[in-house]
């Protein structure tokens, strides 16, 4: 199949219909393949370890993702054997002028990991996890690892990742690329400030590993960048002694202030490991069921947990505590049965026009209960209501904005609604919008993992002291701008 292209078959790039490269066939220059290849720009890809698919499935998988709101068509996916294609297709996509998206777990909610008629990296296949040895405090994985089996893999030499977001399946590279934010953050910042080195190809097709010593500018412009200097292929995470076993404390309140100052102490005096918090509407559909979700952990790294101790001072209603004690990994996982259970219901597969906001604490109480005020049971569906604090000190990666508070509130409107009810979509991307609008003008931003309708110049004030580092590294690691155009930062 070897030919000598023609300049327009080059300009084109590669165009296969239904055709999977199945390797380079040993000792021939030509590739392995099946489907019906149609065009001869086939026989100009690298050598690959892994499959590079064009079938129906597959590129309609990867025009879609958690969000169920935008879908762009790559040309083709690749799902890498090894490293090495990875920087191959990355440099094969430099030479065509093709865009390139690297795709985790599909969850995100509004095309940021899609690309038109480029090249979408799958990485789920670079999910190797390194081998401990005795007195470790990290571990590097793929990028393509998910948290979970990161987690059990660790926890063996009782060790684990000190952060976690509340679902524990997505990828590794997937969340140090917006942040990775949970109830741990209050006391140890994101997943993406426990970090220690990044193994990325850049935009350019460069291996690199970088570290906050070793290429520093391009190791923090990778972290919470939202891939738009390099794609991550692996990362080695800061690792602490694991508990065995949680006490999970669910604690009611009616007033959202008391609900919100309770919180404020508890990130303040560090007395629980995790702490969250959900906002939940009463039987007249109003947003007024405030639950503060608190973890103590137990032994081997701390005291069991003493109720009187930990709930002192607090001004919750006291009848109405839940307190049970968990496997370390059961709390880790505990959405397990949730994710079941909506998929079995179908609702996992509705749209997911989420809103994530950034809040400053100082004025956390006012902007929450505006955006509670005209919010209705119809516009969460089956999501749900999150809000709770982290010090701004424990926040470091420089392009994961937080406000000028000492505290900054992470508030989310995670939305499910049906997909085919467009109509009811649009209104909540535009409610989306509005509720950014009122934040921004409070000091605030968004946490980029939601669905909030965002122009170039909202990226710039979004990135804000940092915008320019970013810049600056994306001209210098991926000079042709073919990294994650559907984010529409650049």
């Amino acid at each position: 199949m070897s030919h000598t292209p023609s300049r327009r078959s080059v300009l084109r790039g590669f165009t296969v219909t239904g055709a999977v490269v199945t390797g380079f066939a040993t000792g021939t220059r030509s590739w392995a393949t099946t489907g019906s290849p149609t065009d001869p720009d086939l026989a100009r890809l690298p050598p690959l370890d892994g499959t590079l698919v064009m079938d129906e499935p597959s590129l309609t998988a990867a025009a879609d993702d958690y969000g169920h709101i935008v879908h762009r068509r790559p040309r083709a996916v690749l799902r890498p054997g090894s490293v090495h294609d990875v920087v191959a297709m990355v440099r094969f996509c430099n030479e065509h002028r093709l865009e390139v998206a690297p795709r985790g777990q599909g969850h995100a909610t509004n095309g940021g990991g899609q690309v038109q008629d480029g090249l979408v990296i799958e990485t789920a296949t670079l999910a190797t996890i390194g081998a401990l040895s005795p007195g470790a405090t990290t571990v590097t994985v793929g990028a393509g690892a998910r948290w979970s089996e990161v987690t059990k893999a660790t926890l063996v030499h009782g060790l684990t990742p000190p952060v976690f977001t509340d679902y524990v399946e997505l990828s590794v590279g997937g969340t140090l690329s917006v942040g990775g934010l949970g109830g741990q953050s209050q006391r140890y910042g994101a997943q993406t400030d426990n970090v220690t080195e990044l193994q990325v190809v850049t935009g350019a097709g460069e291996f690199v590993r970088c570290s906050p010593t070793r290429r520093p500018d391009l190791f923090h412009a990778v972290l919470a960048g939202l891939g738009q200097v390099a794609v991550v292929v692996g990362a080695t995470l800061r690792l602490v002694p694991a508990p065995e076993t949680v006490r999970h404390y669910l604690l009611p309140y009616d007033d959202l202030e008391t609900f919100l100052d309770d919180q404020r102490t508890l990130v303040r005096d560090g007395r629980f490991d995790y702490v969250e918090g959900q906002i939940s509407a009463d039987a007249d559909g109003n947003f007024l069921v405030h639950t503060l979700e608190a973890v103590a952990y137990g032994p081997p790294v701390g005291p069991a947990p003493d109720d009187t101790v930990l709930l002192r001072g607090l001004r919750h209603d006291q009848a109405g505590v839940q307190a049970s004690d968990l496997a370390y990994y059961d709390f880790i996982d505990r959405l397990a049965p949730v994710v079941a259970a909506l998929k079995e219901a179908g609702i996992w597969a509705y749209a997911h026009p989420w809103l994530n906001l950034l809040l400053p604490g100082e004025s956390a109480a006012s902007l929450i209960a505006a955006e509670l005020a005209d919010l209705t049971p119809a516009d969460v569906g089956a999501g749900l209501v999150l809000t709770y604090p982290i010090p701004g000190d424990r926040l470091s990666t420089p392009l994961l904005p937080v406000t000028d508070d000492e505290l900054t509130h992470l508030f989310a409107i995670l939305r499910a609604t049906p997909p085919t009810d467009t109509a009811t979509v649009d209104r909540l991307l535009a409610a989306n919008r509005a509720a950014y609008e009122a934040v921004a003008a409070a000091g605030g931003t968004q946490y980029p993992v939601g669905s909030v309708p965002f122009t170039r110049a909202d990226w710039r004030t979004h990135f804000g002291a940092a915008w320019p580092q970013l810049r600056a590294a994306k001209r210098r690691y991926d000079p042709r701008g073919v990294l994650v155009p559907g984010q529409g930062i650049f």
